[in-house]
């Protein structure tokens, strides 16, 4: 069974005084396998936050359907599948991060030891512990997104639903949130997000569907839908230059170029500041 099915689903808003309405999403289907990790990309206005508000019963669709775990997308009983982190989420900055995800915890039924317990485990999980005393107000940008994430699964959902979850987030922070997601599905999680940060979806989703003025004008597993058929790419450590012309003349005209191979920006900044880190500690000792 799939997680989430949606079918031809249309949403509009009128405009001021009945005139110049918006149509957000035109005939939108899709499904998503349980376990898996789902990106929903496309530009602003795209329609990519009318289907995750219509998923989680925020927003009720013109026409079509929205199914979570077999059930309608306004199921009561969804209440306690779904876990949902809108873009800009509000939170309480006057409390601290372990009484935000306590409070949410105690809407969602939990009381006693079990709160306690699932409220550490939520802090720990969101690399918030060392901050769990501090006051929202001097929380970064990234661990705002964090403490969001620890109370959208206080209630230790089925299906975590993430609008823009690294928008505006350094890329530390970026970097923690996505392996957080990596994590909740390896332990059997669905995860729905969307997001404008195309190589971030790339990296860590198993399907991709791209919206363009509220339809789908393309989905498909991460490998079919950016596969170039076109290319081949052929990896080799250390070459020589004599191999690299041994290829090079077997190849003929179907040769394009060699060079040595790249590493993305994030990874470069991140290695960087671990070993920064890291020579701080050691000169400490």
């Amino acid at each position: 069974m799939n997680a989430v099915e949606i079918e031809s689903l249309h949403k509009s808003f009128p405009g001021h005084w009945g005139k110049g309405g918006v149509y957000a999403v035109k005939g939108v289907s899709l499904q998503i396998p349980q376990g898996t990790v789902y990106g929903l990309i496309g530009p602003n206005g795209s329609g990519k936050s009318t289907i995750m508000k219509a998923l989680v019963g925020l927003l009720s669709p013109d026409a079509g359907s929205c199914r979570v775990f077999g059930q309608p997308a306004t199921a009561a009983s969804n209440r306690k599948e779904i876990g949902f982190l809108p873009e800009n989420p509000y939170f309480y900055k006057f409390l601290t991060g372990e009484e935000t995800v306590r409070f949410y915890g105690k809407l969602c039924g939990l009381q006693g030891k079990a709160l306690k317990e699932r409220t550490q485990e939520m802090l720990e999980l969101a690399g918030l512990k060392d901050a769990a005393h501090r006051r929202l107000g001097g929380y970064s940008k990234g661990m705002l997104q964090r403490v969001g994430l620890a109370q959208a699964l206080v209630q230790r959902p089925r299906l975590l639903v993430l609008d823009e979850p690294t928008a505006g987030v350094d890329p530390i922070g970026s970097r923690a949130i996505r392996d957080i997601i990596l994590n909740l599905k390896e332990q059997g999680m669905t995860v729905f997000l969307c997001s404008h940060l195309l190589e971030q979806v790339q990296e860590i989703c198993d399907n991709v569907g791209i919206l363009y003025q509220g339809c789908m004008i393309a989905a498909g597993s991460m490998e079919s839908i950016t596969r170039d058929l076109s290319t081949t790419e052929i990896s080799l450590r250390n070459p020589s230059p004599e191999l690299l012309e041994k290829i090079q003349a077997l190849a003929g005209d179907s040769w394009l170029a060699a060079a040595p191979a790249r590493n993305s920006l994030e990874s470069v900044f991140i290695r960087g500041i671990k070993a920064k880190l890291q020579e701080g500690q050691q000169n400490k000792g």
